[in-house]
């Protein structure tokens, strides 16, 4: 098995690739398994996918209970990853700092913090305790030349702000305050994805949706990543609900031509 530090050198380094990291986020670590028998480089956890799987909507999970997921994830396989640390579960930089010294403990590559408060009156945090707390973050992460990719997401996209200038403005704040990778997850126009790329110095991710260019047209762009956070959770949710429909009103099993493909593909994973 490879040490933390190798996981983290692999994990950086890929971001500087002739093509775009493809990050997908696995919610257990039946799904790591798999997604690296097809072939993946490294994951990320979802905090959604995660969520759902404790029967929760996104946010609802606490620290600990991420930080022991993670560990999880990182356990199911011998691939870097990075862990979604949401808002550090803080506002204080320094319990921010605290996540993310505990991330490094569990093995991970790397972590995510994103300046969404989780608050509606005020949902995203003013600039400058954004960048104090991503400065927090980079110190517990770099600490002691510790590797460990940070990243730094500004949410006003996401969150239906969609102010690419405020954009910018944070992302480079950011990356002045130790991010080694930047993301404005919402983000989707060809023209916004390159003005954010050329405006910082540090490899960008780009969140994947309905709309979003390919992963051929944004490594074009300069875009160093691609996640898709928690898609494949919930087409996985999908599928079972369809399968479950058509045993409950149709009495058929037509389902098992998909439950086939499924189990030979964990045969493969999870004996690797």
């Amino acid at each position: 098995m490879a040490t933390q530090t190798e996981k983290a050198e692999r994990f950086a380094a890929r971001h500087h690739g002739e093509t775009p990291l493809l990050l997908p986020n696995p919610w257990d670590p039946g799904s790591a398994k798999v997604l690296v028998a097809l072939g993946f480089e490294a994951l990320a956890t979802t905090s959604s996918g995660f969520a759902g799987t404790l029967g929760r909507l996104d946010g609802a999970t606490t620290r600990d209970e991420a930080l022991s997921h993670a560990a999880a994830i990182v356990a199911a396989t011998d691939v870097p990853v990075s862990a979604d640390l949401e808002n550090g579960f803080a506002d204080d930089p320094r319990a921010v700092a605290e996540t993310f010294a505990l991330a490094r403990s569990t093995g991970l590559a790397g972590g995510s913090v994103e300046d969404y408060t989780a608050r509606e009156a005020d949902e995203i945090y003013d600039i400058g305790l954004a960048a104090e707390r991503v400065a927090a973050a980079a110190e517990a992460a770099h600490r002691d030349g510790a590797r460990f990719v940070l990243t730094a997401r500004s949410e006003n996209f996401i969150r239906h702000r969609p102010d690419l200038a405020d954009t910018i403005k944070r992302l480079q704040a950011y990356q002045a305050a130790g991010a080694d990778v930047v993301y404005a997850p919402g983000v989707s126009t060809p023209a916004d994805i390159r003005a954010i790329v050329e405006s910082v110095d540090v490899p960008v991710n780009v969140l994947a949706f309905p709309g979003v260019p390919s992963v051929g047209e944004l490594g074009a762009l300069g875009v160093a990543r691609v996640s898709i956070g928690g898609a494949f959770s919930y087409v996985a949710l999908g599928a079972a609900a369809d399968a479950a429909r058509e045993f409950l009103e149709q009495g058929t099993y037509d389902f098992w031509s998909i439950a086939g493909t499924g189990t030979e593909l964990a045969r493969r994973a999870f004996t690797a």
